[in-house]
């Protein structure tokens, strides 16, 4: 037979070769399953979170400035006659109140709307024009926004009066709303713009 036509001959593998291949394979091997432990539990991941239940949004917590429920009945409040100068300085005051007090919406007045104004429910209630308390020595008084307030405790509410102003203001905080000095706050701003101060003021209401 001719040299040229006999089959190819396959070298076998050396016997030393072996353990050389084998431990590349397991390296191999070791990579493989290295890199594709992650990928499966990324996939499984978002396999899970795309058929779990959808988990309802936390309940958001009430704005503190968002207004309570209230009635919007007009609140029953007396309206006496004033004077020329006193009916002029009430106008102001009024036209410039605010539409609400911190969370208070404003509700109409059965009488006197050009010196009387209503909040909330129960009402807190502002007229202007009344008579001004005279102050003892032993009565409180408070500052409140450079406004000087006096102070009188009712079963219910909580009455305070101007007596810096040359027109009296009495704001009636029921006790159902707490503390009456924080509600006061944003009515004496609108005092200190609209109604002029007089004199004298009581000694504890001088800052």
């Amino acid at each position: 037979m001719d040299e040229n036509s006999r089959s190819p001959v396959v070298e076998a593998e050396r016997p030393e070769d072996a353990p050389a291949t084998d431990r590349a394979n397991r390296s191999a091997a070791l990579i493989a399953t290295a890199v594709a432990l992650p990928v499966a539990l990324l996939v499984g991941a978002l396999a899970f979170a795309n058929f779990a239940p959808d988990t309802p949004d936390p309940a958001p917590e009430p704005s503190p400035t968002s207004l309570r429920p209230q009635s919007t009945a007009p609140v029953e409040m007396a309206a006496p006659a004033l004077a020329e100068r006193p009916a002029i300085v009430c106008r102001a005051l009024l036209s410039q109140l605010p539409a609400s007090i911190r969370d208070l919406s404003q509700r109409p007045v059965t009488a006197g709307p050009e010196q009387n104004a209503a909040y909330g429910d129960p009402a807190l209630t502002v007229a202007c024009g009344g008579a001004e308390p005279e102050v003892q020595p032993t009565d409180h008084v408070y500052l409140v926004n450079s406004v000087c307030w006096h102070g009188v405790e009712q079963a219910d509410a909580t009455v305070l009066t101007t007596v810096d102003r040359e027109t009296a203001i009495t704001v009636r905080v029921p006790h159902f709303y707490g503390e009456a000095l924080q509600w006061v706050s944003p009515v004496s701003a609108t005092i200190v713009e609209s109604v002029p101060s007089a004199g004298p003021v009581p000694s504890g209401c001088t800052s």
